[in-house]
């Protein structure tokens, strides 16, 4: 009888232990509410549409293998959108403690606490540099000082903004919504300055001089001591493409992606004309 008591007592603890961890387990309602205009350190806190979110994220292809970082991170919206539709891992940076709060919690509820993290800090301290999807909603003049930073950080990193533009860095996509409108970027590769290059012609190096405006590029291509104009030319991320007239006067494309001080790629054929088009020709290439 002894024993059956004690097993009894046992049980009862144990049930009443799995209740309470339950209950802890479970959020209290919300009592804290963002005010729509609400003051915060540099800008004021506006939510952020859903379709536009989305819009914005599927414009920048997030997806499983991104990091992703919010700046200025609100209720979390955006991390969460992205981990939760996108399956990227992300992060925001909320300056207001009672937001970040907030965020951690609409994780949890939204099942995607374990791939979010809210930090509660100032976008201009943290290192957010292995990121490779950044996005924002703040004033012109706070993207204009988050400008180098941005621009520093590895190329292919994609940039999304709610409303504001980066100045004269102009966008890549113009992404509008019924009740907003979004801007992308992907940061350019740095390929302003001389090139040699091998690949282009048969009969020697020819002489790759590049000028570079954040993504717009234009240069001069030099082939057997011939100088012309690049026509078509383009950065996207690490990809540099352009267009040339070789020495028997066939128009050529270029594809190259760059690596720091080397680029690698092909030459082909004139686009449109796949009956005929001639074996790739690898193409390399050094700054000078």
């Amino acid at each position: 009888m002894q024993s059956i008591r004690r097993a009894l007592s046992t049980f009862i603890f144990v049930s009443f232990a799995v209740c309470w961890l339950q209950a802890c387990s479970v959020l209290q309602p919300e009592t804290y509410v963002p005010q729509r205009g609400q003051m915060g350190k540099d800008v004021m806190w506006l939510p952020t549409s859903d379709d536009l979110v989305l819009k914005m994220l599927d414009a920048a292809k997030v997806g499983p293998e991104d990091e992703l970082v919010d700046l200025g991170a609100g209720d979390g919206k955006i991390p969460i959108a992205a981990a939760r539709q996108f399956g990227a891992r992300a992060w925001g940076i909320e300056y207001n403690k009672d937001l970040a709060a907030l965020a951690r919690r609409n994780a949890q509820r939204a099942g995607v606490a374990e791939r979010v993290r809210i930090v509660h800090g100032d976008i201009f301290k943290e290192d957010f540099s292995k990121a490779t999807v950044v996005t924002m909603y703040l004033l012109e003049e706070l993207n204009a000082q988050l400008r180098p930073t941005i621009l520093a950080m590895k190329p292919g990193t994609r940039v999304l903004s709610n409303t504001f533009s980066m100045g004269d860095w102009e966008p890549d996509q113009v992404i509008r919504v019924t009740n907003g409108t979004g801007y992308f970027w992907t940061v350019p590769a740095k390929v302003a300055g001389l090139w040699t290059l091998s690949g282009l012609d048969e009969k020697g190096n020819a002489a790759l001089k590049l000028d570079q405006t954040f993504q717009r590029v234009g240069g001069t291509l030099t082939l057997q001591g011939k100088t012309q104009n690049l026509l078509g030319a383009r950065m996207q991320g690490t990809e540099l493409h352009f267009s040339f007239i070789n020495a028997d006067g066939q128009l050529k494309a270029v594809k190259v992606f760059v690596n720091g001080q080397v680029l690698s790629g092909e030459v082909t054929g004139p686009y449109g004309m796949v009956e005929i088009q001639p074996a790739t020709v690898k193409v390399e290439g050094r700054r000078s």
